[in-house]
């Protein structure tokens, strides 16, 4: 008889093959999971999001997102079924079990709660959350919640155009209201928009992301929008609506249920790209635009002061009122982080007529973006750079690594030793940012399974577990990547010389093999 793939059993004879052999070595330094702190003060987790993961997209009430009419439309690669979280959530669970995650982050479908953007919740759509969050809790897992992961409802966008519409902070705020009454008694932690600053830009400046807006010639396949000013006005309506259910969890909620509401963005570890002074200010400036445009209303309450010099009348302003409502509306902030990008400065962009964020920005970003293979280059010195940044430039808050991973190229191959190199890479050198003072409060690799991707659709993955999109019951596989996370999370120590021990299994390099060696 042959034994389900996620059957725990699985899992505990690979961790007790790999971690049996030899003790834990970091690339460069020696660490365990008892090096850092325990729940509550510092959790490990794994993430995904509504869109990408549930699938069942037309089930029980739910209605299209502004992502569902993207991915049919401009990607023609469409989420639908993704891994079927919405009907496999107890299966998913087990295998958070399993592999010993101690938090899982997610993110909740406004248009699956409430169908229409605003008015009465969806019983179905209600049902479910409660369910997978009951999950979640009973089995010791905690639950981190993120209310917009670029997912917007449809009737918002048809109605009044979404995020670039004030409208939208009144009718965010009431599903917030709805998500804090309703599962505010077991989800402690709250994430108001993930990746705000990328929501703006690719959204609205490149037109690359939901719901691809843009303008020539600073967008892909522009078909209305405004590049110049859409990205500033909707950044503004996000900080708005952030800071109003903020506001509203503070005022109502948060004395009873003692939780915590943060806030989170997409950053680079920003470099010079020479030592040149002109470059080494174009870094702080890279910095401002990106990352300072919405952290400096959060922290000090208005924005850049070369922000607002560069963007002009382009860029809203905050009235006395809105400032006191931004600065500080936040118990955290989450960040988001793969890569280091090196800058050159780029002053001439200011001259041009027509201008947009890049270019208001006068700073060339040089990604760090690997080869042919697709992956990123392993550069673990930008975890703690970015949290080293955020310790000196905004009073060390309490911070989350909300996403961190590995990109390769989507297949059966199990073997993702890049992957496990990475995290080991990337978790070592968060222990010395918090050994240098930084307050990270805790980790998420991204993703937990492989997923339909924002960017690549199903080109590329992130996950620790495979998902067999060929087979109808969608089966989950564990990446080697899987097994060192479980590994480490449980007290386990490897190396890299065990790594290339198991390269050399071949019963790893394929789910046909790795299957059959479990046959009975």
């Amino acid at each position: 008889m042959k034994r389900v793939f996620f059957d725990s059993v699985l899992l505990i004879f690979l961790i007790n093959l790999c971690f049996s052999l030899m003790g834990f070595c970091h690339t460069s330094k020696e660490f365990i999971r008892d090096d850092f702190p325990r729940n509550p003060q510092f959790v490990f987790g794994s993430g995904t999001s509504a869109f990408q993961v549930e699938g069942a997209e037309a089930d029980d009430g739910r209605t299209p997102s502004i992502w569902d009419a993207f991915a049919q439309s401009e990607k023609n690669k469409r989420g639908v079924d993704c891994c079927d979280g919405y009907h496999k959530y107890k299966e998913d669970v087990q295998l958070m079990v399993d592999t010993g995650l101690e938090a899982y982050r997610f993110s909740i479908s406004w248009s699956r709660l409430i169908p229409n953007g605003r008015g009465s919740v969806n019983p179905k759509g209600l049902q479910f959350y409660n369910d997978f969050i009951d999950e979640l809790v009973s089995n010791g897992i905690q639950p981190h919640a993120t209310l917009i992961h670029y997912d917007l409802p449809q009737a918002l966008e048809d109605e009044y155009g979404g995020w670039l519409n004030r409208k939208i902070v009144k009718d965010f705020t009431a599903y917030a209201d709805a998500c804090f009454r309703e599962f505010g008694n077991r989800v402690s932690y709250w994430t108001t928009i993930n990746e705000a600053n990328v929501y703006a830009l690719g959204g609205y400046d490149m037109g690359i992301f939901p719901p691809g807006r843009c303008s020539a010639p600073f967008g892909i396949n522009c078909k209305s929008g405004n590049s110049s000013t859409e990205p500033y006005i909707a950044a503004h309506n996000l900080l708005l609506a952030h800071a109003a259910a903020a506001r509203l969890y503070k005022r109502k909620y948060q004395v009873k249920q003692q939780g915590f509401v943060g806030f989170n963005i997409f950053i680079y570890r920003f470099v010079p790209f020479t030592n040149a002074t002109k470059d080494v200010i174009a870094t702080q400036r890279a910095y401002d635009f990106y990352v300072g445009w919405f952290m400096d209303p959060l922290v000090f309450g208005d924005y850049p002061d070369i922000v607002k010099k560069n963007a002009g009348l382009r860029i809203p302003s905050f009235t006395t009122e809105e400032s006191k409502l931004v600065k500080g509306s936040w118990d955290f902030f989450g960040l988001n982080h793969y890569i280091t990008a090196h800058v050159q400065d780029d002053s001439d962009s200011l001259k041009m007529k027509q201008r947009d964020v890049s270019m208001d920005a006068c700073a060339k970003l040089i990604l760090d973006v690997g080869g042919p293979s697709g992956e990123f280059p392993i550069n673990p010195e930008g975890v703690r750079g970015s949290l080293e940044y955020f310790k000196q430039h905004y009073g060390n808050p309490p911070v989350y690594i909300h996403e961190n991973g590995q990109k390769t190229f989507r297949n059966a191959s199990l073997n993702d030793t890049s992957r496990l190199k990475y995290l080991d890479s990337y978790i070592g050198s968060m222990l010395e940012a918090m050994r240098n003072g930084s307050n990270t409060k805790g980790y998420f690799t991204w993703s937990f399974m492989d997923l339909f991707e924002l960017f690549s659709g199903y080109e590329f993955s992130y996950g620790l577990y495979y998902v067999d999109l060929d087979d109808p019951n969608l089966t989950r596989y564990p990446k080697l990547s899987a097994v060192w996370y479980s590994g480490f999370l449980k007290g386990g120590r490897t190396n890299t010389q065990e790594i290339s021990i198991v390269d050399k299994d071949p019963f790893l390099h394929s789910k046909t093999s790795y299957a059959s060696y479990f046959d009975e």
